[in-house]
């Protein structure tokens, strides 16, 4: 860790002391197993600006909506990933987080206008890999009397009413955050991200319905993270192989991906490259397809939300953590290929060759 994120690191465990300390009320704490009555309404916190995180958070508002005494579910998010939420069939409102004056703490716009909610219970949807300050004191600032939640990681858990312990079964990032509902949510459920039914323009209504008379499939080989993005060459192989199958590939791209959307066309004839999209364009095209090949991105938990086949490639990254190894979906970890100098072209394209020979399997079977 470099020296300017070790200071920022440790800045951030003083303000969670600080806070903790001057947020402190009498009787706020909560023992585990303690008996507590079912909430009116919930807020979901979660406030980081990625694709990805806001969807991992969808399992939390369906857990809570299948409970006998179905509460009101309200979702604090990020204001460039709110729409990402938007429109969700079971969450009862969307809140774009307002951070303007943010340091004012309670006072603060946007805090004063949640406050106002009193909510019941508040969720900070953090993780236990590293404690998340900014969440965990706004959890505590927008729920004054609430019963505030959140991980069990010091010492942010000072600002919870009731901190809950990692499980210690599975490293699975959507169960662990379900988890988190633990002391609400009883019965065991299997942990299923969801999305809106996407809204599209008519313009591009057509275009999906002009290429509806044969099989398709999605590539997606952008990423925010360079380092974990598995080679635009590979992505190509991978294409090969779907035509190989009898699906016509079709490269999407989001900003700044467009000329590497352009290389894995070009090394891959057949392929199509497909015009801009927004989330629920993708979305969309990736239901219909049927099939999605990417890396560990914002796309992958898109697809899988939308519950399209997803093939999804890991590079460096937790794949038992981030990944969806359920079915219809195969995750693949192709670091020690990658590691070892061994033909990731070759292992990419056989992947792909088997997933989309085992859907077509499936597909004849049902």
């Amino acid at each position: 860790m470099v020296w300017h994120k070790r200071l920022e690191f440790w800045a951030k465990l003083a303000l969670a002391l600080v806070a903790s300390a001057l947020l402190w009320r009498p009787g706020r704490r909560r023992r585990a197993g303690q008996s507590l009555p079912s909430p009116r309404r919930v807020l979901l916190v979660r406030i980081d600006n990625r694709v990805g995180e806001a969807l991992l958070t969808t399992p939390l508002i369906r857990a809570l909506k299948a409970t006998p005494r179905s509460p009101e579910v309200h979702v604090l998010a990020h204001a460039k990933v709110a729409r990402v939420l938007a429109g969700h069939p079971e969450a009862d409102r969307v809140i774009a987080f307002n951070r303007r004056l943010l340091w004012l703490g309670a006072l603060a716009p946007g805090i004063r206008a949640l406050r106002r909610e009193r909510y019941d219970v508040v969720v900070d949807c953090a993780n236990w890999s590293s404690p998340s300050v900014t969440s965990a004191i706004i959890s505590r600032l927008v729920g004054p009397h609430a019963l505030v939640i959140g991980p069990k990681q010091w010492p942010v858990h000072l600002l919870h009413s009731l901190s809950i312990p990692a499980r210690s079964d599975t490293s699975g990032e959507m169960l662990q955050r379900l988890h988190l509902l633990s002391p609400f949510v009883r019965d065991e459920q299997p942990a299923r991200m969801s999305f809106r039914r996407p809204l599209i323009s008519e313009k591009f209504h057509l275009w999906l319905e002009a290429g509806a008379g044969s099989p398709r499939a999605v590539v997606n080989p952008g990423g925010r993270l360079g380092w974990r993005r598995i080679p635009p060459e590979a992505f190509a192989a991978g294409a090969r192989a779907l035509l190989a199958s009898g699906r016509t590939p079709i490269i999407t791209w989001g900003p700044g991906e467009e000329e590497l959307a352009r290389s894995v066309v070009a090394a891959a004839p057949g392929a199509q490259l497909a015009p801009p999209t927004n989330i629920d364009e993708l979305a969309a095209l990736m239901r219909d397809a049927g099939l999605t090949l990417c890396n560990n991105t914002g796309p992958m938990h898109l697809s899988v939300a939308v519950g399209a086949p997803t093939l999804g490639l890991f590079l460096r990254m937790d794949m038992e953590r981030w990944g969806h190894p359920y079915p219809p979906h195969r995750m693949v970890d192709l670091t020690p290929v990658a590691d070892s100098g061994g033909d990731l072209e070759a292992r990419v394209f056989e992947e792909v060759r088997s997933f989309a020979e085992e859907l077509q399997v499936r597909s004849s079977v049902s």
